[in-house]
């Protein structure tokens, strides 16, 4: 007696090909309203001056694990106030092309991404002001592609939302001067013992070239390697346009 074979039952992968699909569709969704949440903040900044940022937070919380009272200085500063000077020393020291590009240097990208390569890391950022802005803004100082990533989309809004003149004093207003200390003002007040708006030439590169390493030099005179830098920027103030 001939034994029938039955037919092989296929394994049926419906639900699992669904359960991927759900899981792909809630994370482009999660993706896609995370995108619209730093919109509508980059839109509500186009005219609205910022009481914090990210990284004004994240200082302020490890400031007050040490000591529970401690206080950030920042103090806003319009643009039409601040000195012409200090605006033409930070983007001669940060972004010497800045009125010319749309929110990315891609030359500067390309030298950190070479950069990079050679250190199996990241180790050199190009950023623009603009990206800069960004990542203050909204971000972490934590190094990663996701996380730049992330800085090039909300970069790509400012652009499109702002003027370069409200980026700039933005720029100035917000990012870390020493320790504790943000934004034009309350520099100007903390090394140079007066406002923004009364700033020379020689002090503003002074400040400028703080920015890199605003800690280091928070409570520190002036060292050697930053009065050379500060020379530097000095000599290339007059090379930059400002908006």
């Amino acid at each position: 007696m001939r034994r029938i074979r039955r037919p092989r039952r296929r394994s049926d992968r419906r639900p699992l090909l669904r359960a991927v699909v759900a899981v792909l569709g809630a994370a482009i969704a999660l993706v896609a309203a995370l995108q619209l949440w730093y919109l509508g903040w980059t839109w509500y900044y186009v005219d609205h001056d910022p009481a914090t940022t990210a990284f004004m937070e994240r200082r302020l919380e490890q400031m007050q694990a040490d000591r529970p009272s401690a206080r950030l200085r920042h103090e806003w500063i319009d643009y039409d106030r601040m000195s012409p000077w200090l605006k033409r020393a930070v983007v001669a020291a940060e972004d010497a092309r800045f009125t010319q590009h749309n929110g990315f240097d891609w030359e500067a990208l390309g030298k950190a991404f070479e950069a990079n390569l050679e250190a199996d890391g990241i180790v050199r950022g190009g950023s623009t002001i603009s990206q800069q802005l960004a990542k203050n803004l909204f971000l972490s100082p934590e190094r990663s592609y996701l996380r730049k990533g992330q800085e090039a989309a909300i970069t790509a809004m400012i652009e499109l939302l702002m003027s370069k003149r409200r980026i700039l004093e933005l720029y100035l207003n917000v990012i870390e001067w020493g320790d504790g200390v943000f934004g034009a003002q309350a520099a100007a007040r903390h090394y140079a013992g007066t406002g923004a708006a009364r700033l020379d030439a020689w002090s503003a590169a002074l400040l400028a070239a703080r920015i890199p390493r605003p800690r280091y030099y928070s409570d520190r005179g002036v060292t050697g390697y930053l009065y050379r830098r500060a020379s530097d920027i000095y000599g290339w103030m007059d090379q930059v346009r400002i908006p």
